[in-house]
């Protein structure tokens, strides 16, 4: 009687795939981070937007890469600096607090917080109350 061991198969060879992107979606700014790129062609595969709304996503990733380059100067630097005549807080203090308030902003202004339906082509995001007609 011959021994039985495992049963020998041959395995398909993995292939990997770029996730597919529509081409009719605008291509993100080449002036974003990588990081901001990557975010900018998630939101604007997963959400119907106009125009106007492309140029505040735009903002919104500028003001992220603008905050990620401060908070590592501070981080290089610390959070105070020599003055004249005593330690005064690091200008990138600001700089990362106002950066991260317009992406918080911006972002909230794009409603990107509402759930997409599966179905991309009949949804859109919804208007805030400020911009409905009454």
């Amino acid at each position: 009687m011959p021994r039985r061991g495992p049963i020998q198969r041959e395995t398909p060879a993995l292939e990997l795939v770029q996730p597919i992107i529509p081409a009719d979606l605008p291509p993100s700014p080449g002036h974003l981070s990588e990081t901001m790129q990557a975010w900018w062609t998630k939101v604007v595969a997963d959400y119907d937007l106009d125009a106007h709304h492309l140029k505040l996503l735009e903002a919104a990733a500028d003001a992220w890469d603008r905050m990620s380059t401060a908070r590592a100067e501070l981080l290089r630097d610390g959070l105070t600096v020599k003055g004249r005549y005593d330690r005064v807080p690091h200008p990138a203090v600001n700089i990362e607090r106002d950066s991260r308030l317009s992406f918080a902003r911006l972002v909230r202004e794009l409603d990107l917080d509402a759930d997409p339906p599966l179905e991309r082509a009949e949804w859109r995001p919804p208007s805030l109350r400020s911009n409905r007609r009454r």
